[in-house]
């Protein structure tokens, strides 16, 4: 009987294993550096399509503020900076090869975002009287998009107010976005607001008002930290109060048009 009868596999057995195994590898890297390869290509391309969509669509992407926030959201998302030049694919080179926002806008897009900005502190400030510094962003973009004061009018979208306020930011005016319930608000004065006062605008929001004995009952505050809080609101021109019903209803300007 042979003396190798039973015996297991020999050292060749598992070098030929190993040398499988490396080639398998090597075949993996090879379809994912070729894979990776194929989604550059067509990134490339797509990115190339995009740019003559700008070139040929630049003035219904100008007049349109709902295709042109879309239009920069897609753009962010591939890659390509609405800010740099983007004509390379018509060829175009020198001082007029702008990007797509200077296409738009007729200017370089950190300029169109500085007169947005521009035009969003001349609202705000002119309605802080009436709503304390508080004013809903969609509503700030119907009041640009009257024209009123310098500048005229101008068709802009939610998106393009949100970016003009977060430019505001480094000049530290007190400029920011705030989100109360389901709105967002432009707020235009430094001091920030307490978490109660934030508590009383929202139960506003869902609510339409509030009564010094609502805050009482559903949130089971004591009567003076109540009083305490409409008080701070009232001098701030955050609340305004209807003293003709049963009890004194507290309402806020920011919140008695549509939602934006």
């Amino acid at each position: 009987m042979s003396s190798r009868r039973g015996r297991g596999p020999g050292l060749s057995a598992f070098q030929n294993n190993s040398s499988l195994a490396t080639s398998y590898a090597m075949h993996g890297d090879a379809l994912k550096a070729a894979n990776m390869e194929a989604l550059k290509t067509q990134l490339s391309v797509f990115q190339s399509l995009v740019h003559n969509f700008a070139l040929t669509h630049a003035e219904k992407i100008k007049q349109d503020p709902a295709l042109r926030n879309e239009f920069h959201r897609m753009c962010t998302s591939i890659g390509v900076d609405p800010a740099a030049a983007t004509n390379a694919a018509a060829g175009r080179k020198g001082p007029g090869a702008g990007g797509f926002f200077s296409m738009m806008a007729g200017k370089d897009d950190k300029e169109y975002v500085a007169r947005v900005a521009l035009r969003v502190v001349e609202v705000c400030r002119a309605s802080r009287e009436e709503n304390g510094g508080l004013l809903g962003v969609e509503e700030c973009r119907q009041r640009v998009a009257k024209g009123k004061g310098v500048g005229g009018a101008m068709d802009v979208a939610s998106d393009d107010v949100l970016r003009a306020v977060e430019s505001l930011k480094p000049l530290g005016g007190g400029f920011s976005i705030i989100t109360v319930g389901s709105k967002k608000l432009i707020r235009s004065i430094p001091k920030e607001l307490s978490s109660d006062q934030s508590t009383v605008l929202e139960a506003i929001q869902i609510q339409g008002f509030v009564t010094v004995s609502m805050l009482e009952d559903n949130l089971n505050w004591e009567n003076a930290r109540a009083e305490t809080v409409i008080e701070d609101l009232l001098s701030a021109s955050l609340v305004w109060v209807d003293a003709k019903a049963p009890e004194k209803e507290y309402w806020s300007p920011a919140f008695m048009r549509d939602d934006g």
